[in-house]
């Protein structure tokens, strides 16, 4: 799996949404200003390219549907953040987490509650 690009991502945004679409529908989601037909189809064909979508044909028209769930997707990249930014050490972020002040007391409270339960798990 790779990143997908600035281009590719809101296309795959609304792939997830709707489960299975045609060209129209995607584009018919996406926000003004809305880009050409021709580009979201293209950056769907090379999202197929990609593996990150598949498709059934009705003559020469395609219905798209995600083979990635934004979950993967959201575990592929949260993993690769980490590798590339903390050195592959997840104690690193919640290292930076911590310390940049940017959790609340509840969060914090939420994230040890978890580790407990994954240590008495």
């Amino acid at each position: 799996m790779e990143k997908l690009t600035k281009a590719e991502e809101p296309i795959m945004q609304q792939l997830w949404k709707l489960k299975k679409a045609f060209v129209k529908d995607v584009i018919r989601e996406l926000p003004e200003p809305k880009p050409p037909y021709n580009t979201v189809s293209s950056i769907i064909r090379i999202l197929e390219t990609k593996g990150m979508i598949g498709h059934k044909a009705y003559g020469k028209t395609h219905e798209y549907f995600p083979t990635v769930t934004r979950l993967e997707y959201s575990k592929f990249l949260m993993t690769s953040m980490i590798k590339e930014y903390f050195d592959g050490s997840f104690s690193q972020v919640m290292s930076y987490m911590i310390k940049s002040d940017e959790l609340s007391k509840e969060e914090i409270k939420e994230l040890k509650a978890m580790i407990n339960d994954k240590d008495n798990g």
